[in-house]
């Protein structure tokens, strides 16, 4: 898996002070997107036990509220795969702090249903996850006003919630 950017000090994708990792690698391809040089999943950096190395330890300061994973796509098999066992060791050394997704899947109809975005570890994914926001950005549904998505038909998913009550649970 390779990597376009990572924010140590992120206050723009999700609550409080963030470490945000940009995945590369896309096939949603949403015209208007913030991040087009990430749909290529050569972009950027490779990730590395290196790259793993600095993310925990950006994540180490109390003032950090946790992790943030976008793109490109977080949810492509390949990208998923990689970041499974990485996650892994964020909740193993950080269990207090949380992680934010940002996805063009929608949760309830294709990241739980069998599609191109599943594959053997999604759900231990998801189970890791505390908030996800989830669906394409909509050129046409932009909207500068809305906290942490950048279009109307996104929403934001408290997951845990979610998969207790077996319906989308809404974060906000």
């Amino acid at each position: 898996m390779n990597y376009g950017e990572i924010k140590k000090t992120d206050i723009a994708n999700g609550e409080g002070v963030r470490v945000s990792l940009f995945v590369s690698g896309c096939t949603h391809h949403c015209e208007g997107c913030f991040n087009p040089e990430t749909w290529n999943f050569s972009y950027g950096k490779e990730f590395t036990s290196e790259t793993e190395k600095e993310l925990l330890q950006a994540l180490s300061p109390d003032f950090i509220n946790g992790l943030t994973l976008l793109g490109g796509e977080p949810f492509e098999p390949q990208n998923q795969r990689e970041l499974v066992p990485f996650l892994r060791k964020v909740k193993e050394q950080y269990p207090h702090k949380n992680i934010w997704c940002y996805t063009g899947y929608l949760f309830d109809e294709e990241l739980l249903k069998d599609n191109r975005a599943r594959c053997e570890v999604t759900d231990e994914m998801l189970g890791m996850i505390d908030v996800l926001v989830d669906g394409e950005f909509k050129q046409e549904l932009k909207n500068i006003t809305l906290r942490f998505r950048g279009s109307e038909n996104q929403r934001i998913i408290d997951i845990k919630k979610s998969l207790e009550a077996g319906e989308v649970v809404f974060y906000y």
